[in-house]
């Protein structure tokens, strides 16, 4: 909290200020203005907007000044690093803020993995606002490093801003005890592709107010209508905002944040995130300062973080400087008054991470090509891909058609489970690809066109878990994730090259080109995103919520 007379007296001239900004064009997202102004900084927060004279000031002369950005709903693990290496990609563009649900490293590792996260994420500047993950696992169709009934969650709990994203819809909808025990608290993130009419009205009484799975319009404009918030999304592979932000007007934006959801670092650090995400709705004609609002003060509201989100006097000075509206390339970034990022650089270093704990956590025995024998029938079901997309159909097929076989082998507990099943229009030649990231259990999930590939390619993760590429009997790359088979504490920088080197790799083997390779496959297990997926338990039909049998 700010010293209120410390502010007061720099804002009245009787107390030296820390820096203005001079002559800046600020965005007044009350008003919807754009004002020459200056805008004073005192303690790490904003003290004044107006005109002021400080001995240290900085010339924004033609240039905007911006609130900064924030991220609604991000889960850090998918970008592979950690949270301090992430902070140094994602600041530079302007985030300031991010709601982040640790959900992926607590189905591996439990409470060992909360801790890592928090501890992490400490003594850095950007500010990880933690949520306690609800599903651990998602659902009981899948075996999990993990478990958190009611009891554990609401224990938990109070260490975390709120509850993280409630992807067992069915549950909430049939009133499980233990599921409808998980969701305390005022903020209470939701996970509901397709739900609509009565389902969705009773998800909403359990008193979850947020998804970021809008599927199309009128299901956005029904939830928001319903009192929920929708996250539009940009991930690397879930890109909903072209299709969503016309769903955003003068009365919907304030119930609509902009987020990330799974983005690797590599995307973040060429192609920007929320930044990238405002720009974007710009440029399909959404009003500029409606789009920064979306970006800003609508994620700060929804999730009760009244001293941000503006540029205003008694607001932390979280403040981004940039050239245009428009091209909102952004040059500087504050963030409690300190600038942490300017020219596209981090201006802070990180420490490495501690990993005790989180480490070791894949559990396997050595893999043979028997081990991924399996008969099928004439005719079966099958998985059929969704470019750029983390939805899958269902697809009926017979032998002989050109297949990619896949298998989910569970992880954690070394127990043998497995299920074996086929897809569609991933299109691998010659070889496998084998990642130890398979949302959200995170069981270690194979695809190729050859048993003997697909075993070197899973005994290539070892104990430490990560991503291989295998053809004709030889490792062609192998990015080591050491912390729990989903991050590693390599710098961003290593970890983008060599994961640009799998992805070649990868393409080698002719992946169907509108088909991520790692991406599309780690999905696959996610029992909660329509229709079908294969998990360490089988075939499974997520509309009916249970398992296909042929």
């Amino acid at each position: 909290m700010p010293d209120k007379k410390r502010l007061i007296n720099a804002a009245c001239g009787r107390e030296n200020a820390d820096f203005v900004i001079k002559r800046g064009r600020v965005a007044d997202l009350f008003t919807g203005r754009v004002i020459v102004a200056d805008v004073l900084v005192k303690d790490g927060y904003i003290a004044g907007v107006g005109e002021y004279d400080c001995e240290n000031s900085i010339d924004a002369y033609g240039k905007y000044v911006l609130p900064g950005f924030i991220d609604s709903h991000v889960h850090i693990e998918s970008s592979m690093v950690t949270p301090p290496q992430y902070a140094r990609a994602v600041m530079p563009h302007g985030v300031t803020t991010v709601i982040a649900d640790p959900h992926e490293i607590a189905n591996v590792c439990g409470k060992k993995g909360l801790d890592f996260m928090r501890a992490s994420a400490k003594n850095i500047p950007l500010d990880i606002k933690f949520m306690m993950p609800s599903c651990v696992p998602a659902t009981p169709f899948e075996h999990a490093g993990a478990a958190f009934n009611a009891d554990d969650t609401k224990e938990l709990a109070k260490d975390f801003h709120g509850i993280g994203e409630m992807m067992n819809y069915p549950g909430v909808i049939a009133s499980d005890d233990d599921v409808i025990g998980k969701l305390e608290g005022q903020y209470i993130d939701g996970h509901a592709p397709g739900l609509r009419g009565a389902k969705l009205d009773a998800y909403a009484c359990a008193g979850i107010k947020t998804d970021h799975e809008c599927g199309n319009l009128p299901e956005m404009l029904e939830k928001i209508g319903k009192g929920m918030y929708v996250a539009i999304r940009e991930g690397t592979l879930s890109k909903d905002l072209s299709r969503l932000i016309y769903g955003v007007n003068n009365y919907t934006f304030t119930r609509c944040t902009f987020c990330t959801d799974d983005r690797f670092v590599g995307e973040t650090v060429a192609e920007g995130c929320i930044d990238t995400m405002v720009k974007k709705a710009i440029d399909l004609s959404i009003p500029p300062l409606i789009a920064l609002s979306v970006a800003t003060i609508s994620a700060a509201l929804c999730y009760g973080l009244t001293d941000r989100g503006a540029i205003a006097p008694g607001y932390r000075a979280d403040i981004v400087i940039a050239d245009t509206l428009q091209n909102l390339s952004v040059e500087t970034v504050f963030k409690d008054g300190v600038k942490v990022a300017e020219n596209g650089k981090a201006l802070f270093d990180v420490p490495e991470c501690d990993t005790t704990g989180v480490t070791d956590t894949v559990h396997l025995p050595e893999i043979t090509p028997e081990f991924f024998k399996h008969d099928t029938p004439e005719k079966f079901t099958a998985i059929k891909l969704t470019p750029q997309s983390i939805i899958t159909e269902k697809t009926e097929v017979k032998k002989g058609d050109k297949l990619s076989k896949v298998c989910v082998i569970e992880r954690h507990h070394n127990t043998g489970n497995k299920g074996i099943a086929y897809v569609s229009n991933y299109g691998i030649e010659n070889g496998a690809i084998a990642v130890s990231i398979g949302h959200d259990s995170h069981n270690v999930i194979v695809i190729g066109d050859n048993d003997s590939d697909m075993a070197i390619a899973v005994n290539t993760l070892g104990k430490s878990g990560g991503a291989a590429v295998v053809s004709g009997g030889e490792v062609k790359e192998y990015l080591e994730l050491e912390i729990a088979g989903l991050m590693t504490n390599r710098p961003a920088e290593e970890v983008i090259t060599i994961h640009d080197n799998l992805i070649k790799a990868a393409r080698a083997l002719n992946v169907t080109e509108d088909v991520d390779p790692l991406l599309s496959l780690a999905f696959l297990p996610l029992p909660v995103i329509p229709h079908i997926r294969i998990t360490d338990s089988g075939l499974f039909d997520v509309d009916s919520f249970g398992f296909i049998q042929e």
